[in-house]
């Protein structure tokens, strides 16, 4: 179902500050982040892949874009819907701006269940929001600089391990200066949490009652019915003003968590770019 926390345009050394948990089935075939491209002429992606769909759930690219996906948890789905995690992949190799791709996305957002999709251009400091949930039109709005988090709700929604980790990610950015060597430690101590909270705080989305409570904390590791299903990947992406971008990765593979982290200069945005040769 997936969680995210990020800290936008709002600390001293860093553009963007980004957590993330991919939760999935464990039999779903996935490829580790690395840099792929969805065709032969197609803008290179740094993120996972999904191997059914083809898509991802987080990526980004070297002039700056960046786009992750969460589900909204509901009880029913749209047989026959578009595969979400195209939505990221189409955004990432387009040339538009976070609000020009979620308007052009709104107009077909009632063929996909549901889903919140955060869309960012780091050069230029433009983050985008929107969701097909609740019905009707899609909610579209800029994000604020400041702390965020998303999970299966709508944006900052309170629900408990939302604001854990939120409540966990502004103390850890309060105590600790040098973040990047630290990335692997933020990712332990605050997206391996398996802490659940009281029954009676869990959020009611419709779905089976047991199941909402095996997917309240950060960290998931359950099963439904013979299928495993549980915390696949955690991601720390650090954005340094001077475009310096690391993203470390732990990740599931063949029931063994192993780590890998790339490093890569942001190019200037193609407008920085007119601008210094005048």
């Amino acid at each position: 179902m997936c969680i995210a926390a990020w800290a936008w345009e709002c600390h001293p050394a860093h553009r963007l500050l980004l957590l993330f948990n991919r939760d999935e089935y464990l039999s779903r075939p996935t490829q580790p982040a690395q840099w792929w491209a969805a065709g032969e002429d197609s803008k290179e992606i740094l993120g996972g892949r999904d191997e059914l769909g083809g898509g991802t759930w987080m990526g980004c690219t070297r002039d700056g874009k960046l786009a992750f996906l969460t589900n909204v948890r509901e009880p029913d789905s749209i047989i026959g819907a578009k595969t979400r995690g195209q939505l990221p992949v189409r955004f990432l190799q387009s040339s538009h701006s976070p609000l020009e791709y979620a308007t052009e996305i709104a107009k077909e957002a009632d063929q996909y269940n549901g889903f919140n999709l955060i869309l960012a251009d780091v050069n230029s400091g433009t983050m985008v929001y929107i969701s097909n949930r609740p019905g009707g039109d899609p909610v579209i709005q800029t994000v604020a600089p400041g702390l965020h988090v998303l999970s299966n709700g709508a944006i900052d929604s309170p629900w408990p391990k939302a604001l854990c980790l939120g409540q966990s990610f502004k103390k850890y950015l309060e105590t600790k200066d040098d973040l990047e060597a630290s990335l692997k430690q933020m990712v332990e101590e605050l997206m391996m949490d398996t802490t659940k909270p009281d029954r009676s705080m869990v959020p009611d989305t419709g779905v089976e009652p047991e199941w909402e409570y095996k997917l309240s904390s950060i960290f998931i590791d359950t099963a439904k019915g013979q299928a495993r299903y549980g915390t696949r990947s955690m991601v720390a992406l650090a954005a340094k003003l001077d475009g310096e971008i690391t993203f470390f990765e732990r990740y599931l593979e063949n029931s063994s968590w192993k780590e890998n982290i790339i490093q890569f200069q942001m190019e200037k945005a193609e407008h920085e770019l007119r601008g210094t040769s005048e």
